[in-house]
């Protein structure tokens, strides 16, 4: 991405990117915890989330790197090859995840005004569309999603009035405990951790994209969760779609649909073509178009039901990922970015993943990825420690 991304932009592409139906979705899961209860675990876990988010994205300003070429500083080009084909399933995964949703909600509102009824049909054009955006690359990129989020921020305004109108009811029957519905909201800011320096490497000052892509992913994100959690509340549903035919809106319902769809899923896919161009490099557009096509095509065969353990599987991931690039950016001034791998890192990373998996057994009230990087984090101060004597020793 050649364009450079003001401040005001910064802000928002990341509302823009937060604005989706799949965090609505999410966000209804927390109806069985009450509004109160339920608000106080989404806000704590983005603000979580969301500064971990922050602090990856400036390893990508200051080195002015894509977000998988951040990683070599601390785990090598090797290590930087393994994440990069890790993101591009997940954000493969997550291109598909979008457009079901989309494909799902434009299907619903066509069979209400229309009586057309093919989710296939509209999956389709919903892929063809954020291909198109991809395909007319960066011209009048900021332009046109700037124009987009507004559009979005004035049609959420209208959806949050629709399902609060009438009050906020009692919460469902179910049960999420506080730290499931932590972790729940720390997942979703985590998940873009592998996507965040694609774009803060083009932005304006390290100090204003910060707090520009905080505040602007914090804001959407959580205003979505807590849309979602009122819409279960209040109409004991988790399809916002419903929601916004019953209120009347017809055709401005499947403009939210496809714009919150597009501005969200063309960073989805377009980071994917960075992850594979760390390994392979090639015409951005060209992989890009490519990446686009692929998750249009998983969505036709990707289990929606595995929605929730997806987001698990991702923060698994990524967590971990975090701990070890941060403190060996941050702490241990590393730079291994012309070594091979970094044993010391790769292996305190695997520990990680086996951590975050054992503390998901367990019902903490801090939810799993904190305990998890706080863990990775000793693990991997504890084995550079070691590398250090060891080093020693051998001189």
């Amino acid at each position: 991405m050649n364009v450079k991304i003001s401040n005001r932009s910064m802000f928002l592409l990341w509302f823009g990117a937060a604005v989706s139906m799949a965090e609505i979705m999410t966000g209804a899961l927390y109806a069985p915890m009450g509004f109160k209860k339920g608000v106080l675990a989404i806000l704590l876990g983005h603000i979580l989330g969301n500064t971990f988010l922050v602090l990856t994205g400036i390893i990508g300003f200051r080195e002015r790197a894509s977000s998988m070429e951040s990683t070599r500083y601390t785990f090598g080009v090797y290590g930087s090859y393994l994440f990069s084909l890790l993101n591009i399933l997940q954000l493969i995964g997550w291109t598909a995840v979008m457009i079901i949703v989309a494909g799902r909600s434009m299907n619903t509102i066509s069979i209400k005004l229309w009586g057309f009824d093919n989710f296939y049909v509209w999956a389709m054009i919903t892929g063809f569309l954020v291909i198109l955006w991809l395909y007319s690359g960066n011209r009048g990129f900021n332009e046109i999603n700037n124009t987009a989020v507004v559009l979005l921020f004035v049609l959420t305004i209208v959806m949050s009035f629709l399902v609060f109108r009438g009050g906020i009811p009692a919460k469902v029957s179910g049960g999420m405990s506080f730290g499931q519905g932590f972790e729940l909201a720390v997942v979703m800011p985590l998940s873009w951790l592998p996507l965040v320096s694609d774009y803060t490497r083009a932005a304006e000052s390290e100090k204003g994209s910060a707090i520009a892509t905080w505040f602007g992913y914090f804001i959407g994100s959580a205003w979505m969760y807590i849309i979602g959690l009122g819409t279960a509340l209040a109409f004991k549903s988790s399809d916002p779609t419903e929601i916004m035919l019953k209120a009347g809106l017809g055709i401005y319902a499947l403009l939210i649909v496809v714009m919150s769809t597009v501005t969200t899923t063309f960073l989805d896919v377009y980071s994917s073509a960075m992850s594979f161009l760390n390994i392979k490099k090639g015409d951005e557009k060209l992989v890009s178009v490519i990446m686009g096509a692929i998750g249009t095509i998983v969505a036709l065969v990707f289990p929606m039901e595995q929605y929730e353990n997806f987001l698990y599987a991702i923060g698994s991931v990524f967590a971990p990922l975090f701990a070890v690039l941060v403190i060996g950016y941050f702490i241990f001034k590393e730079d291994k970015s012309k070594q091979l791998f970094n044993v010391k890192a790769l292996v305190s990373w695997g520990i990680g993943v086996v951590l975050y998996y054992v503390l998901l057994r367990y019902n903490t009230v801090i939810g799993v990825t904190l305990p998890d990087v706080i863990l990775t984090g000793i693990v991997y101060l504890i084995a550079h420690k070691i590398g250090i004597a060891f080093g020693r020793q051998a001189s």
